[in-house]
């Protein structure tokens, strides 16, 4: 998919969020030489449950990102609440420009405009806004998704998914969620590997393409 050494940047409204949208291409792509950047906007301290400590997701987040192969250093954590996004577009769009700035991404993933959460919402349009020169791919996460077009595809093969499912078994404040689980994680990684005649693939919606 990529023909040479990119640098591609995964923005994450919350810690997760990029291991369960593209945690297989992250793996992928890694393994293939790139160089993966991966932000997270909040650790959702607000919502977490009263029997861990509420920064337990930082330390998952490390733990997670490690486990797909992204270096400590790629690592980016913001400090914003959960669901206030919408009333801090101008300092998320901020560090958006600097993030553009000290990475120069090729590509850049973010949630899918079609998202209902309000933060996923407010990243993808603010994503859009900073990196409308860059090739821009959204990921789905279908408990919010009303609609998703399955417009680009990225093969994976057993040993991604592999990778992708214990990320996200490194957050274990996270694993009520029905979404967590994984027969899931693998029902919608065979699903979308079934629409393009392969085993297992991460789908994803193009936003803006750019061939250079």
């Amino acid at each position: 998919m990529l023909v040479k050494k990119s640098k591609i940047l995964v923005l994450a409204p919350h810690t997760d969020d990029g291991e369960f949208g593209c945690g297989g291409t992250i793996a992928k792509f890694i393994q293939e030489g790139h160089d993966v950047y991966y932000a997270a906007f909040s650790a959702c301290q607000q919502s977490v449950l009263p029997e861990f400590p509420s920064d337990i997701l930082i330390t998952e987040v490390k733990e997670a990102t490690k486990i797909l192969g992204i270096k400590p250093q790629n690592l980016i954590l913001f400090d914003y609440d959960v669901r206030t996004f919408g009333y801090r577009r101008q300092e998320i769009l901020d560090d958006l420009i600097r993030l553009r700035a000290e990475i120069k991404p090729d590509l850049v993933f973010i949630p899918t405009i079609t998202d209902v959460h309000q933060d996923h919402h407010t990243i993808a349009e603010e994503g859009m806004r900073a990196f409308k020169f860059n090739s821009i791919l959204s990921y789905e996460l279908p408990w919010n998704n009303f609609s998703f077009t399955t417009s680009s595809f990225v093969h994976l093969d057993e040993d991604y998914i592999k990778i992708k499912v214990n990320a996200l078994q490194a957050y274990q404040s996270q694993a009520h969620r029905p979404y967590s689980d994984e027969d899931f994680i693998r029902s919608l990684a065979r699903t979308r590997g079934v629409q393009i005649g392969s085993r297992y693939a991460e789908a994803f919606e193009i936003v803006r393409w750019i061939i250079s």
